[in-house]
């Protein structure tokens, strides 16, 4: 009985700590990377902004080139919505919606449904460098709430999503230059 109850002791205290520690971790992340694309700023801007174009460079929408695809509004307008759903665990279900346009910058609210429930924010910036060249700017902001939060501490936000950030811009200067 002695061991039992150590043993379901042991196991208590390892069940808590992780839950004591995520009350005093931070609770956001912030992820950018940007790249220099050869073309002008309003060319580059024009073709970001218009969300069915990820699937040309978006690592995500790659994923799963036969996701479904569902889209309601003006594409590169504000309240514009782009919805996807996919057996693709890495890809599953979720949106994302224009919530702000202004001069060379574009926000994004996005909606994951599957395989886990979440929020966050993207951004889209184009600065012209040159008459033919553009700094773009690609970053997310988000928020895990507790227990969950426990997770940065595991999981380094800024490598995982930083390598998929770069290779859509990657990708998306791969295909404004060609």
């Amino acid at each position: 009985m002695k061991i039992l109850r150590n043993i379901i002791l042991a196991i208590a205290i390892m069940l808590t700590i992780p839950l004591i520690v995520a009350l005093f971790t931070k609770k956001e992340y912030q992820v950018e990377r940007e790249i220099t694309i050869n073309k002008p700023q309003q060319d580059v801007f024009n073709y970001i902004k218009m969300l069915k174009n990820q699937p040309n460079y978006s690592k995500w929408a790659m994923e799963d080139p036969n996701a479904k695809m569902d889209y309601k509004g003006t594409d590169g307008t504000v309240g514009f919505v782009s919805a996807w759903e996919s057996g693709n665990k890495k890809v599953g279900k979720g949106e994302q919606q224009i919530t702000n346009i202004t001069g060379s910058r574009m926000d994004v609210a996005l909606h994951f449904i599957k395989p886990f429930e979440g929020r966050a924010n993207a951004y889209f910036s184009t600065d012209a460098i040159s008459p033919t060249q553009t700094k773009v700017k690609w970053g997310m902001t988000g928020k895990m709430n507790y227990p969950m939060n426990f997770m940065l501490l595991v999981v380094n936000m800024d490598n995982m999503l930083g390598s998929d950030l770069s290779v859509g811009l990657t990708n998306l200067k791969n295909n404004l230059e060609k």
